[in-house]
């Protein structure tokens, strides 16, 4: 069965769960991107675990030790199906340059012109694409998703990394 966007409505998450077990007490800006990145993702996505998984699935986003990014993913049911593990190296300065150009851009809302702002912001969508792409790469052999969800999963990997 597919929806109104010819996507299978088995192949998508109906719930994300961060795994946030030091969590910091974030600046509202950052609260809202987790919100609306999880609200955008549940309402439209493509996602889909390379073998015979049947979904829709339940996703829980975590970081192990420090150094790697783990997918949980189960059933709608609540059935473990499988765990998909990328190390966040490749990540790293990504999500680094990533932060400082939101904080630039946070900061120029309150003060710079609209020039200026969305000068910021071009910059700040592309870090994001380079992200989701490289998200995507990553995990090309493990699970099948789209460009808008990778987006919204980059986004999320991002608050997750926010750490005491």
């Amino acid at each position: 069965m597919a929806d109104d966007n010819g996507t299978q409505t088995s192949e998508r998450i109906v719930d994300i769960t961060l795994d946030e077990q030091s969590v910091v007490r974030r600046a509202p800006e950052i609260e809202h991107e987790r919100a609306v990145a999880i609200y955008d993702l549940l309402d439209m996505n493509r996602f889909r675990p390379v073998g015979d998984y049947q979904g829709p699935y339940k996703v829980t986003l975590s970081i192990e030790d420090g150094k790697r990014l783990l997918f949980t993913i189960r059933s709608e049911d609540e059935r473990d199906l499988t765990s998909v593990t990328l190390p966040l190296s490749p990540f790293r300065s990504l999500i680094r340059d990533y932060f400082q150009i939101c904080e630039s851009y946070f900061d120029a809302i309150k003060k710079l012109s609209p020039s200026q702002i969305e000068t910021i912001d071009m910059a700040r969508r592309g870090l994001h694409n380079e992200g989701s792409d490289l998200l995507m790469e990553r995990l090309k052999d493990k699970i099948a998703l789209d460009k808008a969800t990778a987006r919204r999963l980059f986004t999320l990997i991002c608050v997750l990394h926010i750490r005491g």
